[in-house]
């Protein structure tokens, strides 16, 4: 149960740490506007949220000594994933303040990134955040008052990543992984693979089917040929 959850909870962070990367990309670009800023801001915040419960239930389990071997295996894949997540999102936070200090929304100029993003970005917030719509309620200068609020988040999550180093102890190099890097793509690409030589099979067969048809009825017609000039030779003679 306890490692469903861990999972579920990981697996919720990895949606929204992906969909915050997506739309910090936006910033400075076409698609950039109040409305973006304060996605980014709601979303990592809902980041947060995930990893301060990723971190909590991880680090019950990992301390307790009555979890079996295996388990515990398990538990250390599991933190070193979350760990990577949370490296990943500090990246991002960082990216975000840069590109938020280079093109502030209250200074009207020419867009310098092009990404080739257009459109808005509510619809990929709303689907990470679980949510129907997003709600927009910042006041118009979000952009110079989320930097300073994103600075001390940043300062947060690498005290959070410290702390966490402290507490639990789990060596990367001492987690043994699932599957062979690149394991999903491979399999990915064998399957493509194998569908299209069983589609590239099956029109060998029936190709050959109708080749054997044509056979046959040409068979058929040069015997009916041969006993009808047999016949005609039997009688002229």
């Amino acid at each position: 149960m306890v490692k469903e959850e861990c999972k579920a909870l990981l697996d919720a962070l990895n949606k929204v740490t992906a969909c915050y990367r997506h739309m910090v990309l936006t910033i400075g670009g076409t698609s950039d506007s109040q409305n973006l800023r304060e996605e980014l801001k709601k979303t990592r915040q809902k980041a947060q949220e995930l990893a301060v419960a990723n971190r909590n239930k991880l680090t019950t389990v990992l301390k307790d000594k009555t979890v079996s071997k295996e388990d515990k295996a398990e538990f250390e894949r599991l933190w070193v994933i979350f760990s990577t997540c949370l490296e990943i999102l500090e990246i991002d936070m960082r990216r975000a303040l840069e590109l938020g200090h280079e093109f502030p929304l209250n200074v009207p100029k020419k867009h310098l990134i092009q990404t080739g993003m257009s459109g808005g970005t509510s619809g990929v917030a709303a689907r990470a955040m679980s949510v129907q719509n997003m709600k927009y309620e910042a006041e118009h200068n979000i952009d110079v008052v989320d930097l300073k609020d994103l600075e001390n988040e940043i300062n947060q999550v690498g005290e959070m990543m410290y702390e966490m180093e402290m507490k639990v102890n789990v060596p990367q190099w001492t987690v043994e992984a699932k599957q062979d890097p690149g394991a999903e793509l491979k399999s990915t690409i064998s399957f493509g693979a194998s569908s299209i030589g069983m589609i590239s099979m099956e029109e060998n067969k029936s190709f050959c089917d109708i080749s054997k048809v044509l056979a046959g009825i040409i068979f058929s017609a040069v015997l009916i040929i041969a006993i009808v000039l047999a016949v005609c030779v039997v009688k002229l003679s």
